[in-house]
């Protein structure tokens, strides 16, 4: 016998959200709308017997579910990438969303590919990561419009890094732009020690997930991207079976779209979290580079590298991050030391 009395699709909205209630016969019972609020949530749904609730996966799902968890509710969470009989129907609206998450999660949950929700920690955790990753992308866009600027009137600034470049801008840029560019180089140096700020944050939590110090035995793989796979993961060591599923559930396996006699070369599918792709992609960079180690996942990166023409090189540095997150995930279980040459005679 189910373990639940209704089923409920509610397609959630940032100010309201409308839901559907199927009976177990599939029937309509009733289809309304609700604030997007816990307080709002909880009259609607506590004290109402057990149901099976499907939502869309988004900004405001991970507290949603915790919350109907909470009211002992069966909660699934759809991943929106699967979900295209929402994403691409010709008769989109809120009210027919939330219907056919109920259709779906009453003839057949598989059909929503639910997803785990994380923990309320490991989303406060893993908002520092994030935060620092948005403070790097916006240092990194007002360096390059400062830099444009100053080429556009035919003068260059001097090459520096990152760490440098608030300190050599503003020496070198011209007279005639400093009102408007003095005011971004502050900027770029507020950003810089907010990063810094958010780097020791980052070795505080790598500290409180001792779990990560084997996988930050493997070189080129330091705290950040430890930290960040750990938590993107929902710090959960059993949630996949095979080490090499992660690359999959991570989006940098290549696309599959074979007819007949051809097999098209694809990119990959880039499903999963963005920030832990962009954070192995740049391991594997790392890796590859003049300053990584001589090392099995090394001397077979360069090896892709060496063939295959002018994309070879960025096809290597794909197939490098994605062994190197299943490696990781190896690591992560089995808390051993990484040993660099292994499967080398």
């Amino acid at each position: 016998a189910p373990r639940y009395h209704a089923v409920v699709g509610l397609d959630v909205g940032d100010r309201q959200s409308h839901y559907c209630v199927l009976d177990l016969d599939g029937s309509v019972l009733t289809e309304g709308t609700v604030a997007t609020k816990e307080a709002s949530l909880r009259v609607l749904f506590e004290g109402k017997g057990r149901m099976r609730i499907a939502l869309e996966a988004g900004t405001h799902s991970p507290w949603i579910s915790r919350s109907l968890i909470a009211l002992r509710h069966e909660v699934l969470v759809a991943n929106p990438r699967k979900l295209r009989l929402i994403a691409e129907s010709d008769a989109k609206h809120d009210r027919a969303d939330a219907h056919l998450l109920a259709r779906l999660a009453h003839v057949g949950p598989a059909l929503l590919s639910p997803i785990h929700s994380r923990s309320a920690q490991t989303q406060i955790d893993l908002a520092v990561i994030r935060a620092r990753e948005v403070a790097v992308q916006t240092r990194t866009k007002i360096v390059n419009a400062v830099r444009g600027m100053v080429k556009s009137t035919g003068h260059r600034l001097p090459a520096s890094s990152t760490l440098t470049f608030a300190r050599k801008a503003t020496e070198t840029c011209p007279e005639a732009l400093q009102p408007a560019l003095l005011p971004l180089i502050r900027l770029v140096q507020t950003l810089t020690d907010d990063i810094a700020a958010y780097d020791r944050l980052v070795a505080a939590k790598a500290r409180a997930y001792p779990e990560t110090q084997a996988i930050q035995s493997i070189h080129g793989v330091g705290a950040l991207t430890a930290v960040a796979f750990v938590l993107v993961l929902n710090n959960d060591r059993a949630r996949f079976k095979r080490s090499r599923d992660v690359g999959c559930y991570l989006g940098l396996k290549p696309k599959q779209r074979d007819s007949g006699k051809r097999s098209p070369q694809l990119g990959i599918t880039k499903a999963g979290d963005p920030l832990i792709r962009r954070l192995a992609t740049q391991s594997a960079q790392y890796i590859l580079g003049p300053f990584g180690r001589d090392s099995a996942l090394r001397r077979w990166g360069l090896s892709l590298a060496s063939h295959g023409g002018k994309n070879a090189k960025k096809r290597a540095v794909v197939a490098v991050a994605r062994k190197l997150v299943v490696l990781m995930h190896r690591i992560w279980i089995t808390q051993d030391t990484y040993d660099p040459m292994r499967g080398i005679a």
